[in-house]
């Protein structure tokens, strides 16, 4: 908190303790922290008294104030950034049942997640098991599986989240690499000073499809009447002098509407801080999670077998074990600047079937150095991440069962934010970070027979600066101006640069040719508040532009068989623009909060010829089109509440898929006397050359809607139902995969 008396002023720590030295006389004290209502306490103060205040700061109403932290580090109203954020808080992750973050990040506008895989604004496309350019964070520290840059999701505590910002735009200038098309961070909950315990059960089951012919339970050898899921989730915060404790455990069981899909697994994070003195704090956040389960590629069929899976392309892990373990030390010097270290040690070894195993390590290390003065914020620090990973996927050698190789990376980066707030309304922000990857790997790649790759002393490394600026100006009490650029950069990871393994027929292969893609994002926007009675929100206006330069994508090389692997496609350019409006408060003799959006992207290459269609079997599409994006989305969740009674409603529009890999069409591309001509397959008992001819006649574009209720039985029980997909629509998102049918939950929660 900032506190104010006179022509004096200092900031609390991070416990809310404070001191200032003022001379015999009276005063207006003024106590204001991001996210609360100020508040001013009259003082009068006698020569040599000392006094002591104790009081607390009530939570803002104003969406606007919500403090957020991703954008610079620091604490900072969400309606004076710089950049796109949205932030979603934990009542809504409890009111939609959610078992995993990704779930209610899909309420979000301009968010996608296809297979796990996280875009933003079109940022991305579909990269089965591949690197994200959206870099995941938990309480600020990165969180992807270091070797193929992606999320686990069942990793991230759903029980204990104090809130989740999602920074829209290339970040790689605080963030490093991975951080191209933004930023999701995950802040988990802290104890308060009454102990605070939430324990929560959930089941849900699945409807017989619209098309009845494709329900395969209990008409099959699985023994498996209904598909069915469960769990249990509880969460316990308490503080004992100067430790805190917040105790969090999670499990669940899961047999899916997709034959052979399939969790089991268990979550326990303990968290613990220890305050030294005012000055000084201690912290060890932990996550240990083990389970196992099973899932599919692609379909066997569009018809009776569309939720079940093709030949060859199930997979299964035996059993899994990920943690981590967060050492962080905060230090506010006599001077009031602060000195933060986070670190981490994440460890996943997953036993996969089908050597598909994998095995990897990494530490990771940041020192952090805040200064306030007046105006002017300066962030500086240093990052290091080590890491190494064994695994059968990365064989260097065409003999799948050779022992496999060792891989190791290392990045290390520097980075310098200064923010500047001038006249009580501009605020500026410009950052700057330098950053070097090194990665070793056998010297010798085997790509194909007869194709070798060599790379000398087997050490890939490159260094690059990045940089961004940005501004917002408040031209009226609730209207916001913003404009930023910022550059973002990614180097290809491990599994994008040496896979190797077979599915559903078809195969994917390394590229040791990779190199790192770099980019920029730049954008315009406008955040309006408006109030209406006792109902508050926001509007926000934003264009964008997004350029990427050696784009890695996906990408199918051979047609027979099917043969896939990462590749530099080409430079290109996504622009587009996004509405959305934000709003909670009071209206009738109820209470509703309501988060909407639609977002357009016209997603092109920026130089489109038919040898990149044709060489590269990039799209199905003859048009300038990148793969897999949705050129319109449009998203809608409200709920109110009266009395002990809520009722939410959401729908999700996806338009239709204009491009993707042309395989999935039925349609080789290739070459004939230097003229591009189309070999076509229709073979019905290809899964391949199947799996679009139902997406395509049939799931042109998708809007699903979904209904929940809840009664709040007295003061510490809330009984929920749900029901998912309630027109029960026939949808996929992506080619070879159906999305789930009709589906209905109860949750039991409770909290003291």
């Amino acid at each position: 908190a900032t506190i104010k008396a006179g022509n004096s002023g200092t900031v609390s720590d991070a416990n809310g303790a404070w001191r200032i030295n003022l001379p015999p006389g009276a005063y207006e004290i003024r106590f204001s922290l991001t996210g609360y209502n100020d508040r001013t306490e009259n003082v009068r103060l006698a020569s040599g008294e000392t006094r002591t205040l104790d009081l607390s700061l009530s939570s803002a109403d104003n969406l606007l104030q919500t403090a957020t932290v991703t954008a610079g580090k620091f604490e900072k109203p969400l309606g004076e950034v710089t950049v796109s954020i949205e932030v979603l808080k934990p009542k809504l992750v409890q009111s939609t049942n959610t078992t995993s973050v990704d779930e209610v990040l899909t309420k979000v506008p301009g968010v996608s997640i296809i297979d796990g895989q996280a875009s933003i604004r079109g940022g991305a496309g579909f990269s089965y098991g591949a690197g994200t350019r959206v870099l995941i964070l938990v309480d600020d520290i990165p969180a992807l599986q270091v070797d193929a840059g992606f999320p686990q999701w069942d990793d991230f505590p759903v029980e204990n989240l104090a809130q989740m910002e999602v920074l829209k735009g290339a970040a790689s200038a605080l963030y490093g690499s991975s951080a191209m098309n933004g930023i999701i961070n995950i802040r988990t909950g802290f104890a308060k000073d009454k102990p605070e315990t939430e324990v929560s059960y959930f089941a849900k089951t699945w409807d017989t499809p619209r098309d009845p012919s494709m329900k395969w339970w209990g008409n099959d050898s699985s023994f498996i009447q209904q598909p069915f899921e469960t769990g249990l989730s509880a969460v316990h915060r308490r503080k004992s002098g100067r430790f805190d404790l917040v105790l969090g455990t999670y499990g669940l069981i899961r047999d899916s509407y997709n034959k052979d899909n399939y969790s089991r697994y268990g979550r326990i994070t303990p968290n613990m801080r220890y305050r030294v003195n005012d000055r000084l704090t201690l912290g060890l956040n932990t996550n240990f999670n083990f389970g196992r389960s099973g899932s599919f590629f692609i379909w066997g069929n569009e018809n009776a077998q569309a939720y079940q899976p093709g030949a060859n392309s199930s997979s299964r892990s035996l059993g899994r074990l990920r943690f981590n373990i967060d050492p962080s030390v905060q230090y506010f010097d006599r001077h009031g600047n602060r000195h933060k270290f986070l670190g981490r040690y994440y460890y996943i070894h997953n036993n996969n079937d089908d050597n598909q195993a994998n095995d990897s390590r990494m530490n990771y290390g940041e020192y952090q150095f805040q200064r306030q003065m007046g105006g002017l914020v300066m962030t500086a620090g240093v990052v290091g991440i080590y890491t190494s990973v064994k695994a059968e996927l990365y064989n260097n050698t065409l003999d799948l069962a050779a022992e496999p190789s060792k891989y190791t990376s290392r990045n290390l980066a520097g980075y310098l934010q200064l923010d500047y707030k001038l006249f009580n309304r501009l605020n500026l922000s410009g950052g700057f970070r330098y950053e070097q990857n090194q990665q070793r790997s056998p010297d010798t790649i085997d790509i194909e027979q007869g194709n070798r790759y060599v790379i000398p002393d087997g050490l890939r490394k490159e260094a690059k600066p990045v940089f961004r600026v940005g501004a917002n100006y408040q031209l009226a009490r609730a209207t916001y101006l913003r404009a930023s650029w910022g550059q973002g950069y990614r180097y290809p990871t491990i599994a994008e640069t040496f896979i190797r393994t077979n599915f559903g027929g078809g195969g994917v292969r390394p590229n040791p040719r990779l190199v790192s893609e770099t980019g920029w994002t730049a954008e315009g926007g406008v955040k309006q508040g408006f109030k209406v009675g006792g109902w508050q929100g926001f509007v926000d206006l934003t264009g964008f532009v997004q350029e990427y330069q050696n784009m890695m994508e996906f990408t199918l090389v051979s047609p027979l068989p099917a043969l896939f692997e990462s590749q530099n496609t080409a430079d290109t350019r996504i622009t587009g623009w996004e509405a959305s409006v934000a709003g909670q408060g009071k209206i009738g003799n109820g209470t509703l909060s309501v988060l909407t959006g639609y977002t357009f992207i016209n997603p092109k290459y920026k130089e489109f010829s038919d040898s990149l269609l044709v060489f590269k079997y990039l799209s199905s599409d003859t048009n300038n089109v990148l793969k897999y994006r949705f050129d319109h989305t449009f998203k809608f969740d409200a709920e109110y509440g009266i009395g002990k009674w809520s009722v939410g409603f959401a729908a999700q529009y996806n338009s239709f898929m204009r491009s993707i890999d042309a395989i999935f069409e039925s349609k080789i591309p290739y070459l004939q006397g230097g003229n591009a001509n189309f070999l076509v397959f229709d073979s019905p008992q290809s899964s391949y050359f199947s799996a679009v001819r139902r997406f395509r006649e049939n799931y042109k574009s998708s809007t699903i809607c979904d209904l929940r209720v809840g009664y709040k039985l007295n003061d510490h029980w809330k009984i929920s139902a749900l029901c998912a997909n309630m027109f029960n629509q026939i949808y996929a998102i992506r080619p070879a995969q159906l999305d789930a049918p009709r589906n209905y939950a109860l949750r039991l929660d409770w909290k003291m």
